[in-house]
């Protein structure tokens, strides 16, 4: 980018003029505090443009605040302070080269998963190579260029139907895969599912442990079942979100597309359309309008929160870092809103949550204390 080019974001901010887009860009100035890019301004602009954008704050009428979290406003005042700060801090210790701390070393999940076949033997995925990894009766089991686990084959009516594999993943990880009937599965950390390596007899059923979002290869004559520790989820052909970790106080499932029914393990059932989610706490089912940015968020490596608790968002964000945190009772319900990509390392990912100023992160290793 060019200097006069950062001059005139700068100044479009001051006024208030800045587009989606911009305010984007100034983010991506944010985030280059953590990995010490060049900002090409001199330190006479960065004094300027810091003394005029303090000059346009509201803290000089001394009057009480109260801020509502907007997360693109944040992130573009955070954006505007990180730039001209740590600009200058870059003009001023040009040779300087940070230490790696543990907090450097925590980083976002990436696609790993273990892959257990009939025979009790396993296959790390991410440590295998591309192509054809193994055979089962009739069907071939490859891992794509794109790192995917595929199911290919003829299915066979006499095929053995207790050939049952599972796909287990770790925390800090993802995978998706494509099942023998064509239905494909993307699998979110600290998750797990157990299926056949092919479709027979009058269902097509599979065992989920925390959270997939499911596209159903459509057949009229074979439904389709999802079978958590709370519910069932029976379909034909459709998308779909589970999310059912046992850590949880609810399983919650988002419909997309089509339709399902959803069965508590009491037998109590609820027929949902496209834009509808239902609740499962115990043997208790209701049916609420589904947030479907939020609920698929992650399968576009974004986290959403729309008024979500503190101690749910805590838990999606140990999950994606592999970190343990400890974030008190007193704190677990507070609602926050806004949208964070999940490729941030953890230190991006949590100041963004600290410019509210109601919540603070303390590190240990790889033990995060949340405090108010």
């Amino acid at each position: 980018m060019q200097k006069i080019d950062a001059a005139t974001l700068l100044k479009k901010y001051r006024d208030n003029e800045c587009t989606d887009e911009e305010i984007a860009l100034l983010e991506s100035w944010y985030a280059s505090e953590e990995t010490l890019e060049p900002i090409e301004l001199t330190l006479e602009e960065l004094q300027q443009a810091k003394a005029a954008t303090w000059q346009q704050l509201p803290v000089h009428d001394r009057k009480i605040i109260r801020l509502k979290w907007s997360y693109q406003k944040i992130a573009a005042i955070a954006a505007v302070f990180a730039l001209l700060f740590f600009g200058t801090y870059l003009v001023l210790n040009s040779n300087h080269k940070p230490e790696e701390t543990a907090v450097t070393k925590i980083l976002p999940g990436s696609k790993k998963a273990i892959l257990t076949l009939a025979d009790g033997s396993s296959i790390v995925l991410n440590a295998a190579k591309q192509g054809k990894l193994v055979d089962q009766g009739s069907i071939n089991i490859f891992k794509t260029n794109d790192d995917e686990l595929v199911y290919n084959g003829q299915q066979n009516a006499n095929a053995n139907t207790n050939d049952i594999n599972s796909l287990s993943i770790p925390s800090g990880g993802y995978y998706s895969l494509t099942l023998a009937d064509g239905t494909k599965v993307w699998l979110n950390a600290e998750s797990s599912l157990t299926y056949p390596t092919t479709f027979n007899g009058k269902e097509r059923i599979v065992k989920l442990n925390g959270e997939g979002y499911f596209e159903v290869a459509h057949r009229n004559n074979q439904p389709f079942k999802v079978i958590t520790n709370q519910q069932t989820v029976e379909v034909l052909g459709t998308h779909f979100n589970i999310n059912a970790y046992e850590n949880e106080r609810s399983t919650v499932t988002t419909l997309l597309q089509g339709s399902v029914k959803v069965t508590t393990a009491s037998g109590v059932s609820k027929m949902l359309a496209p834009k509808q989610e239902t609740v499962v706490i115990k043997d208790n089912i209701s049916i609420r309008p589904a947030d479907d940015e939020n609920a698929i968020a992650w399968i576009d490596n974004n986290f959403v929160f729309n008024n979500e608790e503190l101690g749910s968002i805590m838990r999606k964000i140990s999950r994606w870092y592999d970190v343990e945190i400890e974030c008190p009772s007193s704190m677990a319900q507070l609602p926050f809103s806004g949208s964070i990509s999940r490729s941030r390392n953890i230190k991006q990912a949590l100041r963004i949550m600290e410019l509210t100023k109601t919540v603070h992160f303390k590190f240990e290793e790889r033990r995060i204390i949340v405090m108010p």
